[in-house]
């Protein structure tokens, strides 16, 4: 997840704060709070993850606990890239996780 939130800091830096100096921007720092993003920003964001991890960002996830700081846009791209428990087959009665 830490690569993750490396490249969204990088994304939002150079895009949004213009090569500022990032030192002050927490990782938790909310960017709606903070005026950093705003709702047009958001698409910008959606737009950039979908052409960068090449998966889809439904409506349904535009939601502040994916995309309102760096921490959960680190998450929110981890979740979507790594695979998830139920990818599990049960064979001759043991669970096996499928890769």
């Amino acid at each position: 997840m830490a690569e993750y939130s490396s490249l969204a800091r990088e994304f939002i830096v150079s895009n949004f704060l213009f090569g500022a100096d990032d030192s002050t921007l927490g990782d938790e720092d909310s960017f709606l709070e903070n005026g950093i993003i705003d709702s047009t920003g958001i698409l910008e964001v959606v737009a950039w993850i979908e052409e960068t991890y090449g998966f889809r960002v439904p409506d349904a996830d535009l939601l502040p606990e994916n995309f309102d700081s760096i921490s959960c846009l680190g998450r929110y791209i981890a979740r979507n890239l790594l695979p998830s428990e139920p990818l599990a087959k049960v064979y001759a009665g043991n669970r096996i996780k499928l890769i």
